[in-house]
């Protein structure tokens, strides 16, 4: 247990757990609303045995998955690529930022019919809209950090007559790195978004098509059961990503609240 975490606030968590859960199983009943509307805890843990024990729900959750890493990690790559071209580029962000910013600001739901219809209901249409979302927090932010790096550091390096692979790998490419794992913070969550997306559009297999399935035959407990799946595959997307940045960013040094007597 980190040191900075009191016995209290955990038991504050705990207690705030079961007040939720106890709400969710007897609030309903209380308010008078109709389980086919929002079930009670009992049902949606029942379900959830059901849909485990038939493995429907980890068949589904393991293709949703690898099309969330499998996107996230494509999409980090490339937004790598583009953020730190942009800021080390001068041309190339004048030339290629329109089209960047074009391609944010159309609707990515927009995009999973199309891909769909290139490459039919397979993974790809899925993981190509996990790209496009994940991308641009990741260009952004490498972009950004290479553009606000201090100007007395790449003076210091010309002076040295330090070479531009130096001055990347040394300097820049370094400095980047708490904003990029920012980006990749973003990333990790809205690739489980993406992927989703293109599941809903079409496909047969994954939460997503799970979750249309659910709604489709009026299953709430099946569509509460897939939100829950879903937020615990973005939870451990980005839990993943705090502890790589973790791992590369020993150097930085981390600010901890003052413990008081």
């Amino acid at each position: 247990m980190r040191p900075d975490i009191r016995r209290s606030e955990v038991i504050a968590s705990v207690v705030t757990l079961v007040v939720v859960i106890a709400a969710w199983q007897w609030g309903p009943a209380l308010l008078r609303v109709p389980s086919y509307i929002f079930p009670p805890f009992a049902d949606v843990a029942g379900q959830f045995t059901a849909l485990a024990g038939e493995q429907r729900l980890v068949l589904h959750t393991l293709v949703t998955a690898f099309s969330v890493v499998a996107g996230f990690v494509i999409g980090s790559l490339l937004g790598m690529l583009a953020g730190y071209t942009l800021g080390l580029s001068r041309m190339a962000e004048v030339v290629l930022s329109p089209y960047i910013l074009a391609l944010q600001i159309a609707p990515k739901v927009a995009f999973a019919p199309l891909f769909i219809m290139w490459f039919g209901y397979t993974l790809y249409p899925r993981i190509l809209v996990a790209i496009l979302i994940v991308f641009f927090p990741v260009a952004i932010n490498v972009m950004v950090a290479i553009k606000n790096i201090d100007a007395d550091f790449l003076k210091l390096a010309a002076s040295l007559h330090s070479s531009k692979s130096d001055v990347f790998w040394k300097i820049q490419f370094p400095a980047s790195m708490p904003e990029l794992f920012a980006g990749l913070r973003i990333g990790a969550t809205l690739a489980v978004i993406g992927v989703v997306v293109g599941e809903m559009v079409g496909g047969n297999l994954g939460l997503g098509y799970l979750l249309v399935f659910g709604q489709g035959q009026a299953d709430t407990a099946t569509v509460f059961d897939v939100i829950v799946v879903l937020t615990l595959i973005g939870i451990l997307a980005y839990f993943g990503v705090v502890q790589l940045e973790k791992v590369v960013l020993r150097w930085k040094p981390s600010i901890r609240p003052t413990e008081t007597a």
